[in-house]
């Protein structure tokens, strides 16, 4: 009478299946975890485009508001333009 031993084919066949189980698993969770990165990072790319091209505004309007005061008001834009090298020189100091 044989006995099963723990390398017979009947022992690693279910052995075997498990094993596969627990690949096709992994994948399928890589394959999850893949999908939420990309989709992570295709947010975070559309976020920047959107923050570019409102940076991009903002540098606009500064332009045309100081084209605007430089023309009304020169001197007091000199004023202004000289207060704030000083107070960024004295920042950049300390």
């Amino acid at each position: 009478m044989a006995t099963a031993t723990p390398y017979s084919n009947e022992t690693a066949r279910p052995t075997s299946d498990r094993a596969s189980d627990f690949a096709d698993n992994a994948n399928q969770q890589i394959d999850r975890a893949l999908d939420r990165a990309e989709n992570v990072a295709r947010q975070v790319a559309d976020q920047g485009r959107e923050a570019s091209e409102r940076v991009g505004e903002v540098a606009g309007n500064i332009k045309i508001a100081v084209d605007k005061s430089v023309k009304d008001q020169p001197m007091a834009t000199l004023a202004v333009a000289a207060a704030v090298g000083f107070v960024m020189g004295a920042l950049w100091k300390s």
